[in-house]
Formats: structure tokens, sequence, C-alpha cells
């Protein structure tokens, strides 16, 4: 991988460079290379993904499945990751990966970047939802270890408190999200080291502190199979990879929010690969931390835990310290959640700029003071709350969500590193690209990519039934399909891929209506803070004084 000046001279600047792809600076650019980096660690997040789904893997291939299968799938990520920075650092944009499809292809622009995009929305939606469904399992585990809820309750009952609190979070951040971008990437930045600090501590208790640990051959080479395909070892561990393909999703966050980001065309694609690589290193550590301090004679009581980890750490530590690190654990997932309906509503934002998403006008909305998508990300809170709803009914529903992420983000992820690889001397580098590996990588991402995806549309637990059933084909057809239609019968009349916003001076324009509206704003909060009462009264004499205008007027209705 190499950096290189543009030809003509010195860099160009970050403004200069978004109003060449066509679009406008709606969005505060505020982010600093680590707090673009910050965004991706915080939902890749090692705490949440290694952790939520722990109980999967002790099930689904063991600790043997675990820890190898991490570093397996740790290399064919670090291949997407590269592919995809590199085309980051040509098209420094918040569309991300629908807009590098359109740019990318030699035919039929329009509909890869209309599939992009979709697919890219489902994975970004199914992500969210299970990043603060999996927050939720937690919190519930911690109240009942804590006795503020009951453990000795029917399953379904648990499963209500689940989705509830599912709701909760949800709403939590979209709120935090609404006050602005400043407040998120500051948050970003204490999540990386809360992440880091706390798989430190996390590790260095687990490896001290308990009496009995786990033996080596245990940790490296045990191999359990508890999803009911006995004759099946090999399919068992490759579906088993879940937990590490799940877990290294989200970096694509680093395109989303390069729109805000200084130096984008080099800080986005750093952002990408860098939060992949240390998620890599610092999740291993994690997984193999945990897995010595399972113990003897109690695997299977801790798999069949509603929190996994959280019974492990009890068992290894007894409650006090077990709780203080499903805390940590906690904390962590709650950082994750906010950055990723951050990254989320980013995409559709961008988007529903383009048109692309019905009622657009609406999603594609700037609140003028906070200079975010306030729309966009309510949008995003619901439509992950909506994914989790079959938890109501089916036991399986976590793992379908997160095959439901995986499948949708690295779909989204890989067509614009496969038209990269289509276009190859004809690909535009930026200052940040692979040289001559550029190909040779493309074509092993994408091999890779179409492997885990139909690996993760299969069975996961045998014999079949309601509540075993893996729903993520479904969703993925139910997406596929109404792309497809609303395609056919209306869409590609109209949608010709990312529009441009305006010629330069149109795009300057904007930009000043939106500087014009921020002061503004700004003045009416100001003097709402220091003469709040004076101000709330003139509001409403001038409001009265409106409407009794409009009754005098009859053309006003």
């Amino acid at each position: 991988m190499s950096t290189t000046t543009p030809p003509g001279g010195g860099p160009v600047s970050d403004e200069a460079k978004l109003h060449e792809l066509g679009y406008a600076q709606e969005l505060r650019r505020g982010m600093s290379g680590f707090s673009n980096f910050a965004v991706s660690f915080t939902i890749i997040s090692i705490l949440s993904g290694c952790l939520t789904l722990f109980a999967f893997g002790m099930n689904t291939g063991g600790p043997m499945t675990m820890i190898w299968g991490w570093l397996l799938v740790g290399a064919f990520v670090v291949l997407v990751g590269l592919g995809m920075a590199e085309v980051c650092s040509s098209y420094p944009t918040a569309g991300g990966l629908y807009y590098w499809s359109a740019k990318l292809a030699r035919k039929n622009s329009a509909l890869w970047s209309w599939f992009t995009g979709w697919f890219n929305l489902l994975g970004q939606v199914a992500v969210t939802a299970g990043i603060d469904f999996g927050c939720a399992v937690f919190v519930t585990g911690f109240l009942q270890y804590s006795n503020v809820l009951s453990a000795n309750v029917a399953p379904h009952t648990t499963q209500h408190e689940v989705v509830l609190i599912t709701a909760i979070l949800l709403a939590l951040h979209g709120l935090l999200n609404t006050f602005g971008v400043n407040l998120v990437a500051r948050l970003a930045d204490v999540s990386v080291w809360w992440h880091l600090v706390g798989v430190i501590i996390i590790v260095g208790v687990l490896l001290f502190v308990p009496a009995h640990h786990a033996s080596a051959s245990f940790v490296f080479t045990t191999f359990v199979n508890n999803t009911g395909f006995d004759r099946y070892p090999f399919y068992v561990f490759l579906i088993g990879l879940l937990n590490a393909q799940y877990t290294l999703t989200g970096y694509d966050a680093s395109a989303h929010m390069t729109e805000e980001t200084h130096r984008a065309d080099v800080a986005g694609p750093k952002g990408i690969v860098m939060s992949i690589v240390v998620s890599i290193v610092a999740g291993w550590v994690l997984l193999v931390g945990v897995s010595f301090a399972i113990q003897p004679g109690k695997y299977s009581s801790e798999a069949g835990a509603l929190v996994a980890p959280g019974q492990i750490f009890i068992d290894a530590l007894g409650k006090s310290g077990g709780l203080f690190l499903l805390l940590i654990a906690i904390v962590a997932q709650f950082f994750c959640g906010m950055s990723s309906v951050t990254a989320n509503s980013r995409m559709i934002y961008a988007f529903s700029r383009d048109g692309a998403v019905p009622g657009h006008r609406t999603w594609h909305k700037i609140n003028a003071r906070t200079r975010t998508p306030t729309n966009a990300i309510w949008l995003a809170a619901v439509g992950a709350f909506i994914l989790v709803i079959p938890y109501w009914f089916n036991s399986a529903a976590y793992a379908a969500v997160t095959s439901i992420a995986v499948i949708g983000l690295y779909i989204a992820y890989i067509i614009p590193v496969f038209l990269r690889v289509r276009a190859g001397s004809g690909f535009r580098a930026g200052p940040w690209n692979l040289g001559r590996w550029g190909v040779l990588n493309g074509v092993v991402a994408t091999a890779w990519t179409v492997f885990i995806c139909i690996m993760l549309l299969l069975p996961q637990l045998s014999p079949i039934t309601v509540s075993t059933f893996n729903y993520a084909p479904v969703a993925v057809l139910v997406v596929i399909g109404f792309a497809t239609i609303y395609w056919l019968t209306s869409a590609r009349k109209w949608f010709t891929g990312p529009k441009v916003q305006g010629t330069a001076q149109e795009l300057a324009a904007i930009e000043r209506e939106l500087n014009l509206e921020e002061v503004v704003e700004e003045e009416h909060l100001h003097e709402l803070l220091h003469h709040p009462i004076e101000t709330i009264e003139r509001e409403i004499h001038e409001h009265a004084h409106e409407h009794a205008h409009e009754d005098e007027d009859p053309s006003a209705h």
C-alpha cells in the first residue's frame, strides 16, 4: 500500500474534492483521522461481537473454531478492507459503497449502484440491530445476576425483556446522535481507549485471579458440536465462523464519515484498515483469555446461559468480580451501538440525497443547528428495531440478525472491489492505493466473500423448526425482491446513480444557506439560554400575529 500525491501538485482540499464528486459540504467537517478510525473500531467492537456471540461459538465449533477461525477470517477481512480502502481514497464521500459502484461500473452503473446501496442499507440496519440486541441481552443478564430482574421466569418473559431493553438502547442512541457529530466524535474517541483498556483488564483479571484455568490443549484443540449436525463437523466449523465474520464488520463507517473528516482521502482508507488490524489482534487476545477462564466441568452450563461470558466471569471470579467485567463489556457495546447508528444514518442520508430511498426528501433533511441528518438517524433506529421483533417468538433470532448483517454488508463491500478488479488499469487511484497488488487483492477478497455469504444462508441448527429457523435468507430475499421490483417498476426510469447537486456556484450557495441557518439557530439558542422568558413571549406573539394575518387573508388558505 502507498500514499501518493495526486498529479498536478499538492493535495486538494476536502471541500474542493467533494465538489469534484458533485456534492456540497452540508455536514460539519470536524473529525480528525483518529476519530474516523475510532468510529469504525467502535462499531467493530470486539467487546460486542466477540462476546455477544460467544455462546454461539461455544456450541458451534467450540474454542478451537473461535480461536483459529478468528485468524482465518481476519486474514481475508484484511484483504476486503484493503480493497475498500483503495477505492475510498478515490471517492471520499458519505455515500461510500454505492457511489463507488456507480463510478467504477463500465456499464449499467445505475443498476450496480442501486443494488449496492440497498444491500448496504440492509447490512447497516441489521448490524445496528445486532449490536443493540446483543447489548440488551447483556444488560438483561446483568440485571438478573444483580437480582433486579428474576432469572426464574419462562423463556418468553426474558425474550420480552430483551426486546424492551433493545428499544430503550436504540432510543438513547438516536438521542445521542441527534445532539451532533462533535459529541459522537468525542465519545468514539473515548470508546477506543475503553475497548483497549477493557480488553487488558478483562484478560488480565481472568489470567491472574481465578484459581483454576482450562488447559492449553482444551483452548486450542477442543471442538464442540451442539448444533444437531453430528455427522458434518467441517460444516459446523464453517458456520461457526459467524462469530468472527460478524464481529469484523462495520468498518465501512470510515467511508461514510469521510465528508465529516479532515484529509478524508487518506484518513478514510487508514481508518478502514487500521480498525480491522487493531481489532484482529485485540479480539484474538480477548477470545483466548475468556476461553482459558472456562471452568472445568461447567462448559455446558456456561454455554447454555443467557450471557455465556457473564457466567464464565462469575464462575471464575465470583459474583462481584464477574459483574464488574460484564459492566465493562456492556459500556463498550453501548458505545458500539451509538457509532453504528451514526454510520447507518449517514448512509441513509447519502442514499436519500440521490433519491433512492422512498420519502428521500425527509431522510435527506439536515438539522441546521447540529448539521446532522436527524430524520435519517431515527429511521436507522426504527429499522433496527423492526429486525429485532422476531425474537418475540424465535430464540435463534440473534444468530439470524447477525447473519443478515454480514451478508448485506459484505455483498455491498465486495461489489465495488469486484468492479475495481474489472476496471483494471482504468482505475484512477487516489493518494492511498495498493499499486500493482490491487487487482490480485480484489480477486481473492471477492472469492472469500461469495463463499462466506453462501455459508451464512444455510441452516445453523438441526432439526429445523420455527424456533431454530435461520431467517437470514428470508430477509435477504425480501430486500432483493423489493429492490428488484422497485427498480423494474419505477427506479430504472429515474435513478441514474449518484446525483450532482449542482454547479460550483450552486454548491457554494447551498453551503452559504446552511451556514446562515446555523448562525440564526445559534443566535436563537443564545437568546433562549440568556433571556428565556422574553424570547418565548416574543415567539408566541409572532406566532399569534402570523395566524391572525392568515385568518384575515383568505388567499392564504
